[in-house]
């Protein structure tokens, strides 16, 4: 083989195992289609296990796992800045999807699990840090464009699939297609997807101190931007107006009417 047809060979493998935009966007999609199809089997489970208070306690357990997620990703970020992205992106994507399969085992350690799992099930802040690796200044904007449609996408087409095969076939079938689908969004990440952060950016020692600006939840960009913009006054009461709306939202309908209505389309689904 000739010196420029061995440089070819060897391009093509650097380029195969080059981190991509694609990765994050697989990730994403596979990760959040496998929960967007447990959309009717989690209502159903929620009325069963808690039929008194359906969507309180909803309420509860993803408001305790977005409580400890806003809490805990700086930290995975800032954590993923020293030791790799890849590792912790296995590590978001395990704990997320963890849940899945105690939908059918045990609802109690199901929902447990899922408020337990805010801790770990922050995915995002490790994907978009990984675009970060990977993009330049003037391309970022439109990865991060791509990576939120696909999150869009993926929720907007999976509950209506996991409705369809639910009515269909039962809701352990669909339990069991989100579990195969989050399986292999783990075994893509472990196998597939490359590391994005280079070596020489990455600490090799265990001992590296972590300051308390790194992993402040209320550092947070967005945050900040809010605050600079409008104040700190005026960002409390932003966010306690969209709290009264969501609120107020939920009182327009009754936990009756709602339990009714999704049976009135699982039914509608079985005719068809």
């Amino acid at each position: 083989m000739s010196c420029e047809a061995k440089e070819d060979v060897m391009s093509l493998r650097s380029s195969s195992g080059r981190a991509t935009v694609t990765h994050a966007v697989v990730v994403i999609f596979l990760e959040f289609f496998a929960w967007g199809l447990l959309t009717t089997p989690m209502l159903t489970v929620l009325h069963e296990t808690f039929p008194q208070h359906t969507f309180l306690m909803n309420g509860l357990v993803h408001g305790v796992k977005g409580f400890l997620s806003f809490l805990s990703a700086p930290l995975i970020g800032a954590l993923s800045d020293i030791w790799g992205r890849k590792s912790f992106l296995l590590m978001t994507v395990f704990f997320t999807c963890a849940p899945i399969p105690f939908m059918r085992i045990s609802p109690w350690w199901y929902f447990a699990m899922i408020s337990i799992s805010g801790i770990f099930a922050v995915t995002f802040s490790v994907i978009f840090a990984y675009v970060a690796d990977i993009t330049e200044e003037h391309e970022r904007s439109t990865a991060y464009g791509l990576v939120s449609a696909t999150f869009a996408a993926s929720l907007v087409t999976s509950p209506a699939i996991g409705a369809y095969l639910s009515a269909q076939y039962g809701d352990s079938l669909v339990v069991l297609v989100a579990t195969v689908i989050a399986v292999a969004d783990i075994a893509f990440v472990f196998f597939v997807v490359p590391e994005s952060l280079p070596d020489k950016m990455r600490l090799t020692s265990w001992g590296f101190p972590i300051s308390w600006e790194q992993a402040d939840p209320f550092a947070t960009l967005f945050l900040g931007v809010l605050m600079r913009t409008i104040g700190n006054k005026n960002t409390v009461l932003l966010g306690l107006g969209f709290q009264l709306f969501q609120l107020a939202w939920y009182g327009f309908g009754s936990e009756p009417c709602n339990i009714m209505m999704m049976m009135m389309m699982m039914k509608m689904m079985r005719k068809m």
